[in-house]
């Protein structure tokens, strides 16, 4: 098999130079895609940091990979060669626990990374177990597709796991990367939606991608406004707020879900979680099925990031123009 031609960083924080290595024997149950275009995702910045003391260098970024297969294992029947398709964070799973048994296979403690311990998509080619590679449906454009495969199911699973209804009135928190898909989603779910930003430019742009109303997070009058108004709220920023303001804005029963990773510890009184039986949870991204399911989803309401592409052989500008905050919202690395 031909070695794989990929961009690496050499140690923390390294410039992208080229690299390459031998994949080894196809697996049984391994797919080899011919990687078109590669989201690029806060979480690469991360890894490539070594902030979560995850990473192995020569590290190769690139979870929001789209494809098309070029090779297939022995033991893989559901794909074909040919077929576009995505892959997201995580590229395996052990199949055999509970979690993946059920159908939960975003929540086996095993289940590995795409950029955890392998080379990711920021290459001519990359590899993952079958299960983890999802057929792209019509509708939605490749080049966009990418960003769904993290940013997207990251908003969307908890939609499906918390049984979010139409009926319901749930705010997104930070309109960014995550938020804007949020916002996108949650209109066409049929909930009423409430943009929170601290920045008061955002208003109209929020309001077209679907949010009824929007906040000022900044002002505090604005926050006491919508106490008790929300039946969910999902915090999509990296940052500290003022939790206890969010958790006042839920209406009994209502639930804070942060799928943004906040810095600090949480500072939460407790008495008025008790009082309202309210609720502050988190997730990761979903399992094969929900992001399948996501993905039509998307089509068959015309959801997509909003995005800036670069071609790989600018992949540092990318990632230095992520790193200073620049993107509106997702940027694409796509093949000459």
């Amino acid at each position: 098999m031909a070695k794989i031609q990929a961009y690496a960083a050499r140690d923390v924080a390294g410039k992208l130079e080229p690299f390459e290595y031998d994949p080894g024997a196809l697996e049984a149950e391994e797919v080899e895609l011919a990687v078109e275009s590669c989201g690029i995702c806060h979480s690469d910045l991360s890894m490539l940091d070594n902030e979560w003391e995850l990473t192995q260098y020569p590290f190769v970024p690139g979870h929001e990979v789209v494809g098309t297969v070029t090779a297939i294992g022995d033991r893989v029947t559901d794909l074909q060669i040919g077929q576009r398709v995505g892959l997201g964070w995580f590229a395996n799973s052990c199949m055999g626990c509970q979690w993946c048994m059920s159908g939960d296979h975003n929540l086996c403690s095993d289940a590995e990374g795409t950029i955890v311990g392998r080379h990711g998509g920021f290459a001519d080619r990359v590899r993952a177990h079958h299960s983890w590679v999802i057929p792209i449906p019509e509708g939605i454009d490749p080049l966009k597709a990418g960003p769904l495969f993290c940013g997207g199911i990251t908003v969307f699973n908890p939609m499906v796991e918390f049984d979010l209804k139409p009926t319901d009135r749930v705010g997104v928190v930070g309109i960014g990367g995550l938020g804007h898909l949020a916002i996108q989603f949650l209109n066409a779910w049929g909930c009423e939606v409430t943009a929170f930003s601290t920045s008061a430019d955002k208003e109209a742009e929020a309001k077209e991608l679907g949010a009824t109303h929007f906040v000022n997070s900044k002002d505090p009058d604005a926050l006491q406004a919508v106490e008790n108004t929300f039946d969910f709220i999902i915090s999509t920023v990296s940052a500290d707020l003022d939790w206890n303001a969010y958790v006042a804005a839920l209406r009994p029963k209502g639930r804070l879900h942060l799928v943004g990773v906040a810095t600090n510890p949480l500072d939460l009184q407790l008495f008025p979680l008790l009082m309202g039986q309210k609720s502050v949870s988190s997730s990761p991204v979903g399992s094969p099925v929900t992001i399948a399911q996501m993905l039509d989803f998307a089509a068959q309401h015309g959801i997509a990031p909003m995005t800036e592409v670069f071609e790989f052989d600018r992949a540092n500008e990318a990632m230095d123009y992520l790193r200073n905050g620049k993107p509106r919202y997702r940027i694409v690395l796509k093949q000459s």
